[in-house]
C-alpha cells in the first residue's frame, strides 16, 4: 500500500491551502463515519466541505485522499487525534489559526476560565450571525425532548458542570455515558462555537443503548445513578453526584420502628382532583402543603431536586392520566428548616430555584426554564430556541421537576 510521506517535523504555517478552510461547513457533532464506506475508524474531516472520510493512514487509496484530489479540498483533521494534515503536500500542519477548530473538536478549559463562567455576560456571534452565550445554547432535537431539558437543567449545577469540564476527573471510567456527558458539557460551555448551538448526538446514542423511556423525571433519576456508578472509586466513599444531590430522609420502618434512606430526588404527591371540578378551573396548591406529606428530612442536599407526581396510569385503560394542578413555589428563599429534624437545624436550609422543567400538555413534549447566574435572568429553552422570559412566567408554570440550590 502506497502512502504519502509524512515528515517527522511539523510544518509551522507552511501549508498553502489554509485559506480554503470554510468554518461554516464544519460540524463535529455528527456521527463520525466515512461518507463512502461508513467506517468509524481513522476518520478525517475535510475542512473545506465538512464531509467525513476514512483516512487509511492518509494513503493514496484512501477515501480522504481521493476526495482531496477530485474536489481540490486539501486540508483535513483527524477526528481522533485532532491533528491537521495537508494531503496533497503529504505533511502535518500546525498553525495558530487552527486553534479554534482544535478547540471546537475537543474543548479544553483552564481553571481561571472556569471561575469566570458564571460571571460572563458577553454574548458571542456565531458564523451564521446568531448570538449565543456560552452555557446558554440551544440543543438540537434528537427526537428526545426529555434528554435536552434534563441536560439544560443539570448544566446549572455549578460543581457538577465544573467537574465534567476537566476530562482528567473521569478519564479512567469505563462508562460511555460518563464520557459522553463530559464531552457534551464541555461543548455547551465552550466559546467560541461556530454554530451557536450544540448537538447531543453522541450522548443520546450512548443513552439509547441503556435507557428507552421518554420522561425527564425517570431519565434524570437514571442518569444520576448511571453517572454515580460510572464514577465510583474504591478509594473514595463519595463522588460529585453524592456531593451535589444526595440527601437523607427518615421514615417509619416495618421492623426497627424508624429507619433512614438516602435520596437523589424527592417525589411529591399532588392532591387528587375533585370529581366535580369545572374543566375550566385549574386547582392550585402551595409547595409547602405537599412537602408536609414527605418523609422527614434528616439531611438536605446542596442541590435539591423535587418532582411532582403528575402522571398515574388508569387501571381500566392503562392510559397515563395527568394531574394539571398548579404548584405555587418560590423562586428564592425556599426555607426548609421546618421540614428537617431538629438536630440538623444548624445546616443551611434556604434554597433558590435554578431550573424548572415543564410538561406543556403534548405527549412527550417538554420545555425548561433555567437561570443565567451572571445577570440573574431567566431563559426558556426548547431545543434550539433560547428566549429570555420574565420570572413571573417561571413561577406560574406547570412545574414537573424543580432544581433548587443552597443560597
Amino acid at each position: 500500500m502506497s502512502t504519502r510521506p509524512i515528515p517527522d517535523f511539523e510544518r509551522l504555517g507552511n501549508c498553502r491551502h489554509l485559506d480554503t478552510i470554510n468554518r461554516k461547513n464544519l460540524d463535529f457533532e455528527r456521527e463520525k463515519l466515512c461518507l463512502v464506506c461508513c467506517k468509524h475508524s481513522d476518520v478525517y474531516a475535510c475542512l473545506v466541505c465538512g464531509k467525513y472520510f476514512h483516512g487509511k493512514s492518509r494513503s493514496l487509496q484512501s477515501h480522504a485522499f481521493i476526495h482531496s484530489v477530485k474536489s481540490r479540498h486539501y486540508v483535513y483533521v483527524n477526528m481522533k487525534t485532532a491533528k491537521f494534515y495537508c494531503l496533497i503536500d503529504g505533511c502535518q500542519v500546525n498553525h495558530s489559526s487552527l486553534d479554534d477548530i482544535r478547540q471546537a473538536l475537543n474543548p479544553r478549559f483552564s481553571r481561571d476560565r472556569v471561575l469566570q463562567l458564571d460571571r460572563n455576560v458577553q454574548w458571542l456571534k456565531a458564523l451564521n450571525g446568531s448570538h449565543y452565550l456560552p452555557g446558554m445554547v440551544g440543543l438540537r432535537n434528537m427526537e428526545a425532548d426529555f434528554v435536552n431539558v434534563t441536560i439544560q437543567s443539570l448544566m446549572r449545577v455549578t460543581p457538577l458542570r465544573n467537574f465534567f469540564l476537566f476530562p482528567e476527573n473521569y478519564v479512567h471510567t469505563k462508562s460511555e455515558v460518563v464520557q459522553r456527558f463530559g464531552e457534551l458539557t464541555r461543548k455547551i460551555w465552550h466559546a467560541p462555537n461556530f454554530k451557536g448551538q450544540v448537538s447531543p448526538f453522541e450522548f443520546s446514542k450512548a443513552v439509547r443503548r441503556e435507557f428507552g423511556k421518554s420522561d425527564p423525571v425517570e431519565f434524570t433519576s437514571w442518569l444520576l445513578k448511571t453517572l454515580h456508578n460510572g464514577l465510583q472509586n474504591p478509594n473514595r466513599r463519595s463522588n460529585i453526584i453524592c456531593d451535589c444531590f444526595k440527601g437523607e430522609v427518615q421514615f417509619a420502618g416495618n421492623t426497627d420502628g424508624r429507619s433512614r434512606k438516602g435520596f437523589l430526588m424527592l417525589g411529591l404527591d399532588l392532591p387528587a382532583l375533585p370529581v366535580s371540578m369545572d374543566s375550566n378551573i385549574i386547582p392550585e396548591v402551595p409547595l409547602f402543603d405537599i412537602l408536609k406529606d414527605c418523609p422527614r428530612v434528616t439531611k438536605l442536599p446542596r442541590y435539591l431536586i423535587l418532582h411532582m407526581r403528575r402522571f398515574t396510569k388508569n387501571s381500566l385503560s392503562s392510559v397515563q392520566e395527568k394531574n394539571p394542578t398548579l404548584v405555587n413555589f418560590p423562586l428564592k428563599n425556599l426555607e426548609l428548616k421546618d421540614y428537617i429534624i431538629p438536630s440538623r437545624l444548624c445546616v443551611p436550609s434556604k434554597y433558590e430555584l435554578i431550573a424548572n422543567i415543564v410538561h406543556d400538555g403534548k405527549p412527550s413534549s417538554y420545555t425548561v426554564f433555567v437561570q443565567q447566574k451572571s445577570e440573574q435572568l431567566w431563559y426558556q429553552i426548547r431545543d434550539l430556541h433560547v428566549v429570555r422570559t420574565p420570572s413571573q412566567t417561571v413561577a406560574s408554570s406547570e412545574a414537573y421537576m424543580l432544581i433548587y440550590e443552597w443560597q
